[in-house]
């Protein structure tokens, strides 16, 4: 089995200066920060990445950054998706997939395709594409829920190789985990939730917590997929605290506080979404201290 999506993939910001254009010294700083942590992976312009709002061109512009300062080489999972599939498949056409390890799909949203236009539309998706597809399931930004039927009747696709799940319904992880084919990858999209789709078959998580620790987030996923989940547990209390404070305002404006915080890149974003007010940004600094992550701070 390939292992290169096992553990802790980051879904990695998208730092911008005060005028709003992309930071790459600071993209530069986090890339190497993540990699010194000792993640397995990098996600590239997923949401968290603020994909919504980073034009095609500079899409291009990350990537190609990527690719030439990606210090440990780890593997790229760059965002390819949308909610109009020919576009999603002609714009394919435009990327140079020359180091790209997979890409990440979401659900249609919006429109809310039924199961037909779901199957039908990830079917056209994984046939255009140069490399392996990983499904992103996350119905609270969708609006709608890929049923674990959908996502094992798509996982017979031989290039649609996984799922970013993010549901965060363990009843269909578990249903997933079962009627799944074996090499077929369950990863949770949720931070929180990773141990526990560990615990059934999970090989691992897309992170947004990970973008400011990814050594110690690291450290307890590796130790629940080598089945110490009395560590894992642990280690993932240190998190509970500080995990909705990342999401109060909209994400990535809470794990960019913290990056700020951290002194590794800035806090900005792009509109519509605002930096973290005053309010959150104290209250992440103290419940970062009362919980011990403040030591991990430079």
């Amino acid at each position: 089995m390939d292992t290169k999506f096992h553990g802790v993939g980051v879904a990695i910001v998208t730092p911008f200066s005060a005028d709003q254009s992309i930071d790459f010294d600071g993209f530069g700083r986090i890339v190497r920060h993540i990699s010194d942590g000792g993640v397995r992976y990098i996600v590239l312009q997923g949401t968290t990445g603020e994909s919504p709002t980073v034009t095609k061109q500079e899409k291009k512009q990350l990537l190609q950054y990527l690719k030439e300062n990606n210090p440990k080489n780890l593997p790229i999972v760059f965002g390819v998706g949308g909610n109009v599939t020919a576009d999603v498949v002609s714009g394919m056409k435009d990327i140079d997939f020359e180091g790209v390890d997979a890409i990440l799909s979401v659900c249609p949203y919006y429109n809310k395709p039924g199961k037909r236009g779901v199957i039908e539309h990830f079917t056209r998706v994984a046939d255009a594409s140069p490399v392996p597809v990983i499904l992103y399931n996350i119905p609270f930004r969708t609006g709608i829920n890929m049923s674990a039927e959908t996502i094992c009747e798509l996982a017979q696709h031989p290039n649609i190789i996984g799922v970013k799940e993010a549901s965060c319904v363990i009843e269909q992880c578990m249903e997933i985990a079962r009627d799944k084919p074996e090499d077929f990858l369950l990863i949770s999209g949720d931070d929180v939730q990773a141990v526990p789709i560990i615990s059934i078959g999970g090989v691992g998580v897309m992170s947004v917590i990970a973008n400011a620790f990814p050594a110690k987030f690291t450290g307890l996923i590796d130790a629940a997929l080598q089945g110490d989940f009395a560590f894992a547990r642990k280690e993932l209390s240190h998190f509970l605290r500080i995990d909705p404070l990342l999401y109060e305002e909209g994400n990535p404006v809470g794990v960019k506080s913290i990056l700020e915080i951290m002194g590794i890149s800035s806090a900005e974003v792009r509109l519509p979404l605002m930096r973290a007010s005053d309010d959150l940004a104290e209250r992440q600094r103290a419940v970062l201290q009362r919980d011990g992550l403040l030591e991990l701070v430079a």
